[in-house]
């Protein structure tokens, strides 16, 4: 197995997709974020694990569980399992980020382009993984 070694600054900045799957393993799973100004993930609740997010480059908030924190570049988050959580783009140029949870929830190497194509994309992990 080859594992993943890449440079993770560069690829987070230079990615402009809503969601792009970078790799998939058994039990772990990350994926490249870009939101525009404006836009947030929208509220999620994982009950069965913690999701670990790193900002690269822009700003804007997280809530979890109801409390607002600024963030911002070189910022890490860490939202532990059953806690109501969001991230939102409060700054005027692309917030990047990118973020780690498992067990995997998307299929290997899906590209979401837009908000709106992961939100009409009716996709879920199937078992395969990066390394096959």
């Amino acid at each position: 197995m080859k594992g993943f070694v890449e440079d993770i600054e560069e690829l987070t900045e230079d990615n402009k997709d809503f969601r792009r799957v970078l790799y998939t393993g058994k039990h772990l799973q990350l994926v490249l974020m870009a939101l525009k100004p404006g836009e947030e993930i929208g509220e999620e609740i994982h009950a069965d694990h913690d999701q670990f997010f790193r900002v690269e480059k822009g700003r804007g908030e997280v809530w979890i569980d109801g409390e607002r924190t600024k963030i911002k570049s070189d910022d890490a988050i860490i939202v532990p399992a059953g806690a109501k959580h969001n991230v939102i783009n409060t700054g005027e140029k692309s917030l990047k980020l990118y973020t780690l949870y498992g067990p995997p929830d998307h299929k290997d190497g899906v590209v979401h382009a837009t908000k709106a194509d992961a939100l009409a994309a009716d996709e879920h992990f199937d078992g395969a993984t990066t390394e096959g």
